[in-house]
């Protein structure tokens, strides 16, 4: 492969290459002076990069359709293979593919969500969050594979045989199905550039959630903006080093790794675990929903109340045991087996993320002193989170 030159194994690390070097800079340049000034700036040129994508897609399907295999391709897409509910991975990735999409667990929603009005909808945002994320899904699976269908028609193959899953799929399958089309060279340009736009808005909320959570663990009232722009190009600079890891002749290795095991599969599924403990149970669910209500005006339906003490818990616990019992070692492109000290360095990653709350309950209840009753009742805290009761305002 020209661009990433790639090694033969995660051991071998190479030269870096200038160009990705130099892309990854520019990336992380145009991250910094986007979000540098808070929401409001980034609020405005997401209004593109959200939208962007969806022109892209449009034309994408469009053009999709029209060719010859397509309709193979999307029966491939609809056609359900009951057989693979019985596998456990299937049910590892659709919760990651679920949980990563709506970033839940990662804390940009919540960040980003601190922003809002006191009295703001948040319980019909999640409605419609939910059902924008999953039609775009599905609207998104009907241009990749018209197009996959397509490149199993030229090649006389069957399309399983083209359709990848990960980060092959869109950088190694579908760019080549493009290379076959006619006018690929502009149908290349609008996908690796919607590619790129989808990239820098994920990772402005990423950063964007980072940088508040730091800001609110350390308030400095009357620091000024200076502060918050020192403390965005400290994240984007530590975040450039730790990337160009992943720009040397070993770099997809790496990239695979933190894909897999940072904050994404089990990872997000242990951390959703301890939010709804901690919600539901320590907090009180019952009184999270008057918190909710006193900001709404109404309280969320009962049914919300169950999924965060009893079905969201049991879920992530589930996929969580299937994920071990049917643990198999880290692979790349189905043929790379990740050597074992490379699925520890993995392990070391997922559990610099999962220990945090375990560990810090266990040191809060070390220190506390008083029976477990006496303790809950302090970590409670006091349910007046707002100025004033909703019907005050009305």
């Amino acid at each position: 492969n020209k661009v990433l030159r790639l090694s033969g194994d995660l051991s071998e690390p190479g030269e870096m290459n200038w160009q990705m070097i130099l892309c990854l800079v520019t990336t992380w340049v145009v991250v910094y002076f986007c979000i540098w000034k808070g929401v409001k700036s980034t609020g405005k040129i997401v209004y593109f990069t959200a939208l962007f994508p969806y022109v892209v897609l449009i034309m994408l399907l469009v053009h999709g359709v029209t060719l010859p295999g397509a309709l193979g391709g999307i029966v491939y897409y609809l056609k359900p293979d009951w057989s693979k509910l019985a596998e456990a991975q299937v049910w590892i990735d659709a919760g990651t593919q679920i949980f990563f999409s709506y970033a839940i667990g990662l804390g940009a929603l919540t960040a980003l969500g601190s922003y809002n009005r006191f009295h703001n909808n948040c319980y019909r945002d999640a409605y419609i969050l939910a059902v924008i994320n999953s039609s775009t899904s599905f609207f998104a699976g009907f241009v990749v594979f018209s197009v996959l269908g397509f490149m199993a028609s030229e090649q006389g193959v069957d399309i399983s045989k083209v359709a990848e899953s990960g980060p092959g799929l869109a950088f190694i399958a579908y760019p080549k199905a493009v290379t076959l089309m006619p006018l690929s060279p502009l149908w290349a340009t609008l996908f690796f550039f919607m590619l790129l736009v989808l990239g820098l808005d994920s990772q402005f909320v990423g950063v964007e959630g980072f940088i508040t959570g730091i800001l609110d663990l350390f308030p400095q009232p009357g620091a000024g903006s200076l502060r918050r722009e020192l403390t965005a190009a400290l994240c984007c600079v530590v975040c450039c080093l730790i990337d160009l890891s992943m720009v040397t002749q070993g770099g997809m290795y790496v990239f695979q790794l933190f894909d897999h095991y940072s904050a994404s599969g089990i990872t997000l599924l242990w951390q959703a675990f301890w939010e709804c403990v901690v919600i539901a149970w320590v907090y009180g669910a019952d009184r999270f929903m008057d918190d909710v209500a006193r900001m709404i005006g109404y309280r969320p339906l009962p049914f919300m109340k169950w999924c965060w003490a009893v079905v969201t818990p049991l879920v992530c616990v589930g996929i969580f045991v299937f994920h071990v019992v049917n643990y198999k070692p880290l692979t790349y492109n189905k043929t790379y087996v990740y050597p074992w000290w490379g699925d520890a360095i993995g392990w070391v990653l997922a559990l610099s993320s999962m220990l945090c709350i375990p560990c810090t309950v266990l040191y809060k209840l070390l220190r506390c002193k008083g029976s477990l009753r006496e303790v809950r009742v302090v970590w409670r805290g006091s349910s007046c989170l707002c100025p004033q009761p909703l019907a005050a305002i009305l």
